[in-house]
């Protein structure tokens, strides 16, 4: 085989119902493929408004299709030759295709782009299935048959291939805008990541740590859990909060019952101050309904009334059990189950309330001057970026 004519199709799919939008999605999935594929400098790239070509130059499928299975924002992928619009030049390809593969059962499907080719997709389809049939053992099967044989007429060239690659689906990630993350370290948060990333939303994170009660090695769990996601973003920015002076007034202030609503509010606070600042339209959690205490209908509703802007939580109905299936495929699951603990665990609290009422709430707050704690955490906000090794910054 003649691999200088060895090319990757990329079909957009969900892409296709964006209308107008269409021509700035499909340029961000080119660029996010061009980043994604960054250690393979020989491959070029060749974006259509209705496929991405990439041309392998003698780069091979195997080594990179894993890669592109990752991108947000492709529905599917084949590995397709460049033939000649000549019918025996078909014929002969479909054939060789045919006998690598020694299956029983196969079907022709032809789509014509260029409708002047002087063959209808019809015709195209019996000439070529009639040299497979007259030189092999096959029999056509319209409906389910094992091996597919694709023939694209196109008016400069045709491809061929026989086998459709699942991708991601989704949006490219950057094109719904941006969002911060809260980012525990937990089971949840990661696969939340995950799910607004596929959506087409670019992530920034914060991660509220608790110093000395919290370990450092905190850290580098969440620098290992954004190492995973990188995958799907490249670089990730995360604002690291010392979220200890506030908590521990929130505990000798609130009691244990009320003292995770108010640490929630003030995490929300905080985050919401950082996504303005960053031009971050929403925030985003890894919440699922009634999962724990503070996860609770009229908990979500209390700790959330402190916010002016959208939350979003992808995994508001999600068992936890589907969660963590995500989290395997992922590869965060052992990440999150590390036995580092979050400023969520390091108190412990054996009767948090799950009705929380907002006289309490407002009775609680008003006993301290949270403002200045909150300048003074907001102060001492670090940031670091996670990013990938095929992107240079």
């Amino acid at each position: 085989m003649d691999h200088s004519k060895d090319m990757i199709m990329v079909r957009f799919g969900e892409l296709s119902t964006k209308g107008k939008n269409i021509r700035v999605f499909i340029k961000k999935l080119g660029q996010n493929l061009k980043i994604a594929l960054k250690d393979y400098p020989s491959l070029q790239f060749d974006i259509k408004h209705d496929h991405i070509y990439i041309h392998l130059n003698d780069n091979k499928f195997e080594d990179i299709k894993g890669i592109i299975a990752r991108v947000p924002g492709l529905s599917s992928f084949s590995l397709v030759e460049a033939v000649e619009r000549d019918i025996d030049q078909l014929k002969n390809k479909a054939l060789e295709i045919a006998k690598e593969k020694q299956l029983n059962t196969f079907k022709i499907i032809t789509k014509r782009v260029d409708k002047l080719f002087p063959m209808s997709s019809d015709e195209i389809n019996r000439a070529v299935a009639g040299k497979i049939l007259s030189e092999t053992n096959y029999k056509v099967d319209v409906h389910s048959p094992e091996l597919p044989i694709n023939i694209i007429i196109r008016p400069d060239v045709a491809y061929i291939f026989s086998k459709k690659f699942k991708g991601l689906g989704g949006y490219p990630v950057g094109v719904a805008g941006k969002a911060l993350m809260l980012l525990s370290g937990g089971i949840d948060s990661p696969v939340a990541a995950f799910l607004m990333m596929k959506r087409g939303v670019k992530l920034e994170m914060i991660h509220f740590a608790a110093p000395p009660y919290t370990s450092e090695q905190v850290i580098v769990k969440i620098e290992d859990l954004l190492s995973k996601l990188n995958i799907y973003q490249p670089r990730i920015k995360v604002y690291v909060v010392p979220f200890t002076d506030i908590q521990k007034k929130i505990y000798e202030v609130a009691g244990t019952s009320y003292a995770i609503t108010i640490m929630r509010r003030m995490m929300m606070r905080i985050a919401q101050r950082v996504a303005k600042c960053h031009h971050d339209l929403v925030l985003a959690t890894g919440e699922a309904i009634g999962q724990v205490a503070s996860q609770t209908l009229q908990s979500i509703v209390s700790i959330e009334s402190v916010c002016q802007i959208p939350v979003i939580r992808p995994l508001a109905t999600v068992d936890k059990v589907d969660i963590i299936d995500w989290a395997k495929k992922l590869e965060t699951y052992d990440i999150s189950i590390r036995p580092f603990e979050d400023c969520c665990t390091i108190f412990s609290v054996k009767d948090p309330t799950t009705a929380p009422k907002m006289e309490r709430i407002q009775e609680i707050e008003n006993k301290f001057d949270f403002t200045d704690l909150l300048e003074q955490t907001y102060r001492g906000i670090k940031v670091i970026n996670v990013t990938s090794e095929k992107e240079e910054f």
